[in-house]
């Protein structure tokens, strides 16, 4: 029998939270979308005005909460300029509670637990000499952690990675808790030919109880992704990342406006799905694969300091990429430099708004009690994207 939409949400409980009454939901749907058409933001708020938040189940909440914040927020934004509007735009693309000051803050700590990790195990591996950021550049240099620039070389690669999914695959029950059977059935694989020829790069296909799901890895510059820096990958892209929290969020319909002001959510729950991954043992007596993995953790959390330092520091892009190389030696390998750096001077605050989403995400889990955190996990994925400030409501979203 084939699986529907409200079949997967009833079991996983979705459909079992009280609601209101079926014209109360359908006048919040018709108040959204007026609102999402309003050109003007405080025109759009009145129109949410007179809905009870407390009274509406968790999806919708969501949706009112989250579009009364970024509305808010687009209302001031109007006429804001410099700093403050670096200031606002932040807290539109995170959370309320989100400011430079703090993101400064958390993130230079970041920095330093990370740094810190990275050189005990460099130290563990008899590679002790120069910054981490230059231990960095050397390891990915090594070639002895090259695949071979073939096509041999390429299918090795994206098999070591099915290996790796399907010991992640095994480890979501106990993460995640129960999740849609299909977002399991997904697995990486190649860039065909013929994509490799018209310069395509990696990409997702989401998987649904109809069809199958993928990753689809750019191994053009194969020798930029050494064996050490694909585990990484997989936790974040495969599972227990991506293709649990979007595919669960296409079932929860999220309004458009939510997805709007909640913009950088899905990276936040692929950031913590890898270290949920780590803190499970994945890089267990694998030290080279925990670089890999602090590495994409470094860049994240660079990416968001460069960001505060273009728009609030007047760094220029020179500045920034040395100080991003001092950081982390490399870049991420969809994010080259040249390419990086430029758009993050044009896109204020996306970068650190990203960071902020994924650290408060995981901070609220380090403050709750292991024995419940997969019922944190669940509230988190059940509903679809939403604002820092949500996350310390998640017992209602349950």
């Amino acid at each position: 029998m084939k699986a529907t939409r409200r079949g997967v949400l009833a079991g996983l409980g979705v459909l079992a939270t009280p609601a209101l009454a079926l014209g109360s939901r359908d006048d919040l749907r018709a108040a959204l979308d007026a609102a999402e058409k309003d050109s003007d933001p405080a025109s759009a708020l009145g129109r949410l005005a007179r809905f009870d938040a407390s009274a509406l189940p968790p999806g919708q909440r969501l949706d009112l909460l989250t579009a009364r914040a970024g509305l808010a927020l687009d209302a001031r934004l109007a006429s804001a300029t410099g700093t403050q509007r670096f200031a606002l735009l932040l807290q539109q693309r995170s959370g309320t509670g989100v400011t430079p000051e703090r993101t400064r803050m958390r993130l230079t700590r970041e920095v330093g637990r990370l740094t810190a990790r990275a050189d005990r195990l460099f130290r563990g591996l008899g590679r002790t000499q120069g910054s981490v950021g230059e231990r960095y550049r050397a390891l990915f240099a090594d070639p002895q952690w090259h695949y071979p620039d073939s096509d041999a070389g390429r299918d090795q690669a994206v098999a070591d990675m099915n290996r790796v999914l399907a010991a992640a695959r095994a480890r979501v029950p106990a993460l995640l808790g129960p999740v849609p059977p299909f977002c399991l059935d997904v697995s990486a694989r190649r860039l065909s030919a013929a994509e490799v020829a018209a310069g395509r790069g990696g990409y997702r296909e989401l998987p649904t109880p109809e069809k199958p799901g993928a990753y689809v890895v750019d191994l053009k510059d194969i020798a930029r992704r050494p064996s050490w820096s694909l585990k990484g990958a997989v936790h974040h892209e495969l599972l227990p990342g991506h293709m649990t929290q979007m595919p669960m969020e296409v079932l929860a319909a999220p309004h458009p406006l939510r997805l709007r002001f909640a913009p950088s959510y899905a990276e936040a729950w692929g950031m913590v799905a890898e270290q949920l991954a780590a803190a499970d043992g994945a890089y267990k007596r694998d030290p080279l694969g925990e670089l890999g993995h602090i590495h994409w953790l470094l860049f994240r959390v660079t990416r968001g300091l460069a960001d505060l330092g273009i728009h609030l520091d007047g760094w220029s892009i020179d500045q920034a990429r040395a100080q991003l190389i001092a950081w982390q030696g490399e870049p991420g390998y969809f994010a080259p430099f040249e390419i990086d750096l430029p758009r993050l001077a044009k896109e204020p605050a996306t970068r650190a708004a990203e960071a902020m989403a994924w650290l408060d995400l995981a901070d609220t889990a380090a403050r709750i009690r292991p024995a419940v955190r997969v019922r944190f996990h669940q509230a988190m994925l059940r509903h679809g994207r939403m604002r820092t400030e949500a996350y310390g409501d998640w017992k209602r979203l349950i």
